[in-house]
């Protein structure tokens, strides 16, 4: 770690959305799939994203977080609310939307590399995200950003419980770890519960799982940054208060 005075010894960043563009492909993907379904069913009355939402939530414990989860949680669905007449080109579809969402190019948030190496100059930085192994990996790569990070950690999902034992296998105390994102659910609320410091930057779309949470009023231990270009003056402001 570096030599540092700072109370905060670790700054950790979430990756969809806080690094690079992720929700947005979904939403795009659920527009695609609504609009095959309207070939059987009148989605105006089935309540469709309702409903794939339940599945997806049912079938996380399953398949995990991610596209493929995703495409066949969709494929799930689509049997059920066609009552099985969705044609076998149109099940085939989804899989393709799904290889496609899988290949698109990583697009950075403008500004997210000046202001993760703005915070590396002065504290040890890592990676923390959630998600399928290989596309999680295969972003990480494509994104040029791997060698700003100390450790990269890719999880299968994030709590109390996660981030417990990567505060052990970090070496380091609750107090002393900082946490930047874009979800409250997974990437602010947990951390602060075990004692640690939270920088909320919201995405301008969320996905319905991650969404529901309040972000906590006037938290002495949370900042919010609107931009990558508030991250580095909202983490010292944090370290401000820790000492």
């Amino acid at each position: 770690m570096k030599q540092s005075t700072s109370p905060i010894k670790l700054i950790a960043f979430d990756a969809d959305d806080t690094l690079w563009r992720c929700q947005d492909y979904f939403d795009a993907a659920q527009i695609e799939f609504e609009r095959l379904l309207s070939r059987y069913i009148d989605i105006g009355n089935t309540r469709v994203a309702e409903r794939l939402l339940a599945v997806e939530r049912a079938n996380i414990a399953l398949f995990g977080y991610g596209v493929k989860g995703m495409a066949l949680s969709m494929i799930e669905a689509a049997i059920e609310m066609t009552d099985a007449r969705i044609t076998a080109s149109d099940l085939h579809r989804i899989v393709t939307i799904a290889k496609e969402m899988l290949t698109h190019p990583v697009e950075l948030l403008p500004g997210i590399r000046e202001a993760v190496q703005a915070i590396a100059d002065v504290h040890d930085v890592v990676l923390i995200t959630k998600g399928d192994l290989f596309h999680q990996e295969a972003k990480i790569a494509a994104s040029g950003m791997a060698k700003q990070f100390r450790r990269i950690e890719i999880v299968s999902e994030k709590d109390e419980a996660t981030y417990a034992r990567l505060l052990e296998q970090f070496g380091i105390g609750a107090h002393e770890l900082l946490m930047i994102g874009n979800s409250l659910r997974s990437d602010i609320l947990p951390v602060l519960a075990l004692g640690g410091w939270g920088v909320y930057m919201p995405y301008h779309t969320t996905w319905q799982h991650e969404a529901g949470e309040e972000c906590p009023a006037d938290h002495a231990r949370l900042a919010c940054a609107s931009t990558p270009a508030d991250l580095p003056a909202a983490v010292a402001e944090l370290v401000r208060r820790a000492g």
